[in-house]
């Protein structure tokens, strides 16, 4: 257990939000240990042009603003994924709009993208040939934008020199509008246009595009959604952005609060439509699996349900940020006695079983 853990049970008590300023202070102020161990070899992959030493990385919504991803990759995470940023910095919704569920182990937010804009996210990050990891870059819209599409337009040219990969989020729930986005018609249009951003920009070594999708899908809209984004030429698709419905067996008195529903009562939903979205694209696309990763456990499922590479956020808040290494370590150990050489030979194993659950 290091320093970050001990303070976890501490950091609960406190406004969810000051929890996170506080840890995110400290990891900027590099109080935090350095993982120097190195992740068994049955682990790595090479996805997107990129390798991965192992699939265990950290979520959109904890370094929104590219403070700390330094610390962070000093942690062992495989990838940190910044953002959600926007071109224009925004506050977000109203307070509160954070909320622990504590009884559920789940998190329900409806803060907003909220974020510091571009120009500030761009100073903290450095060239990619100085980094010593993964960083992808989340991308969205500005709440009172005239047009969503030329924000991320805007966001791409911005950072494709500077992104490993860029996520599109089209699927949180607390933009208004942003899901529209979804619909086959208006992504078709998008993707096109991240796409052309990205290659006029001129870089030699242009990021991947990943698209970030919602659980809340209607019949049909999932198969629409992959068979757009094949058709566009984008890297892949992290699956799933938080849900607005609630589970009936939600047990908190916060469960009825508004917005986005994310951590252990998203996992079956989310790997539900992971395991359908890898039936439908089989090889064309990676997938990320996110939504309600918690363990060694959660995270060997979505593998089988079709994910190259895990992220986990909520988790955190429950478990401290050793939960990354303690997920790797065990992740290796779970595939070798489950008979596998290496991570490439489980991804999808049981998705069509995994599809209808």
């Amino acid at each position: 257990m290091n320093i970050c853990d001990l303070a976890t049970p501490i950091l609960n008590y406190l406004e969810p939000e000051i929890a996170h300023r506080i840890t995110l202070g400290a990891l900027s102020a590099g109080i935090a240990p350095v993982e120097r161990s190195k992740a068994s070899p049955n682990l790595s992959q090479n996805l997107m042009g990129l390798n991965f030493p192992h699939p265990v990385c950290l979520a959109a919504g904890f370094d929104k603003n590219a403070q700390c991803w330094h610390s962070l990759l000093k942690l062992g995470v495989a990838a940190v994924e910044v953002g959600t940023i926007t071109p224009r910095p925004q506050a977000g919704n109203p307070r509160p709009r954070f909320f622990r569920l504590h009884e559920d182990t789940g998190i329900i937010n409806r803060i907003g993208f909220n974020n510091e804009g571009i120009d500030v996210a761009f100073r903290r990050l450095c060239p990619k040939p100085q980094r010593s990891g993964i960083i992808g870059i989340n991308i969205g819209a500005n709440k009172n934008t005239l047009n969503l599409i030329d924000d991320y337009d805007f966001c791409v040219r911005k950072f494709a020199q500077l992104a490993d990969y860029i996520t599109i989020n089209v699927s949180s729930p607390n933009t208004p509008g942003l899901r529209d986005l979804q619909e086959k018609k208006s992504l078709s249009k998008l993707l096109d246009t991240v796409i052309k951003a990205r290659d006029i920009a001129g870089y030699e070594n242009t990021p991947p595009i990943l698209l970030k999708i919602s659980p809340d899908l209607r019949e049909g809209q999932l198969e629409a959604i992959v068979d757009t984004a094949v058709r566009s030429g984008i890297t892949g698709l992290i699956i799933s952005n938080t849900t607005v419905t609630r589970p009936a067996f939600l047990r908190s008195k916060l469960s009825k609060e508004t917005g986005g529903l994310s951590g252990r009562p998203l996992f079956e939903l989310s790997t539900r439509i992971l395991a359908q979205a890898k039936l439908m694209a089989g090889n064309s696309l990676v997938l990320i699996g996110a939504g309600g990763v918690e363990s060694t456990e959660t995270a060997y499922t979505k593998i089988r349900a079709g994910a190259s590479l895990v992220q986990l956020y909520s988790a955190l808040v429950y478990n401290g940020l050793s939960l990354f290494m303690r997920i790797r370590n065990e992740l290796s150990a779970r595939i070798t006695a489950s008979g596998y050489p290496t991570i490439r030979s489980v991804v999808g194993i049981d998705a069509k079983t995994l599809a209808l659950k």
